[in-house]
């Protein structure tokens, strides 16, 4: 068994991940800032956590210093945040991310890090793939290229073991649903819940590639397991090219009376998503994605059982 940081570990796909890691066993280290973490997303009687911004360099090297794993998921999130407050993105996003490699590099730690299908950003070609060019149109995007810039580079200057994923469109169980960059699903379905109109920026005829929490974890696992590495980043999604207005149609399945307000479009939302999948499928041939309208029910059944827990964390503002 490992000792595993997880930076980001109280948030959504943090502490998921953290759930799973103490199930098979790992000696667990959570670093989170919790500015928009839970601290009841994690058990502290199985994990240890450290209450540390990732743009506090010392702090972060105290808390993961003996880790033999680090899964770096923690960020400053959101688009439409990032546009807002360009700087502090880049402090917690890309400095951070600085700061969690230079412990990297003194120790070993094999290295995972969560990157973001917006950095393709101008790049329109569906579907996409590693090779394609980048061109991040926020600086969210840009942040996150950094990031992945800086992630490669230790792992070619200091033999620091990296392994590089490209996150697309994430759902499931214990993301936040309240706040004002709160993401599109677990928005609409909290707005559903409480017989609210939700909103939708543009027609409704983008696309998105979305990905379940657990098929996400799965990948992290295996990778850890396996001690997978990779020359360049490896899109996390299965292709799966699905419009926000197919998705409507399904929550109305759950929510017959959804009533749907359309908005301007938001500057910095991409308008298709979707990735082919033929790399991560080649590295990760045992993972099998879940069905995107099963994970959807599931994420709606979480959310009207648990959301509450959710739903009431610290306000989310700049």
């Amino acid at each position: 068994m490992a000792h595993v940081a997880v930076t980001g570990g109280a948030g959504f796909i943090g502490s998921n991940l953290v759930g799973a890691l103490v199930l098979k066993g790992h000696t667990v280290s959570v670093i989170d800032d919790l500015s928009t973490g839970l601290l009841s997303n994690i058990n502290t009687d199985t994990s240890r956590f450290h209450q540390v911004s990732l743009a506090d360099a010392e702090g972060v090297k105290k808390a993961i210093i003996d880790a033999e794993v680090i899964f770096h998921l923690g960020a400053r999130g959101s688009v439409p945040r990032s546009l807002k407050n360009p700087i502090a993105t880049h402090d917690v996003n890309a400095t951070g991310t600085l700061n969690v490699l230079e412990v990297a590099r003194a120790t070993g730690a094999h290295l995972f890090f969560s990157s973001s299908s917006s950095v393709y950003g101008r790049n329109g070609v569906l579907p996409k793939d590693e090779s394609m060019w980048l061109g991040p149109m926020t600086p969210y995007a840009a942040s996150k290229l950094a990031a992945e810039a800086y992630v490669q580079a230790y792992g070619t200057a200091y033999n620091v073991p990296v392994t590089l994923l490209r996150f697309f469109n994430v759902f499931g169980p214990k993301q936040r649903p309240d706040h004002e960059y709160a993401a599109v699903l677990p928005k609409w379905i909290w707005k559903a819940m409480h017989d609210e109109p939700i909103e939708v920026f543009g027609d409704g005829s983008q696309s998105r590639d979305f990905t379940y929490v657990k098929t996400v974890v799965d990948i992290c696992l295996d990778a850890m397991e396996r001690k997978v590495t990779h020359d360049g980043a490896i899109n996390l999604a299965y292709g799966n090219r699905i419009s926000l207005l197919e998705t409507i149609e399904m929550l109305r399945k759950y929510f017959p009376n959804l009533q749907v307000n359309f908005m301007p479009i938001r500057p910095g939302d991409v308008k298709e998503s979707q990735n082919s999948p033929v790399l991560l499928k080649q590295l990760f041939p045992d993972v099998l994605p879940m069905d995107f309208e099963k994970a959807l029910s599931e994420t709606v059944d979480w959310l009207k059982a648990f959301g509450e827990t959710v739903a009431n964390g610290p306000t989310v503002s700049d």
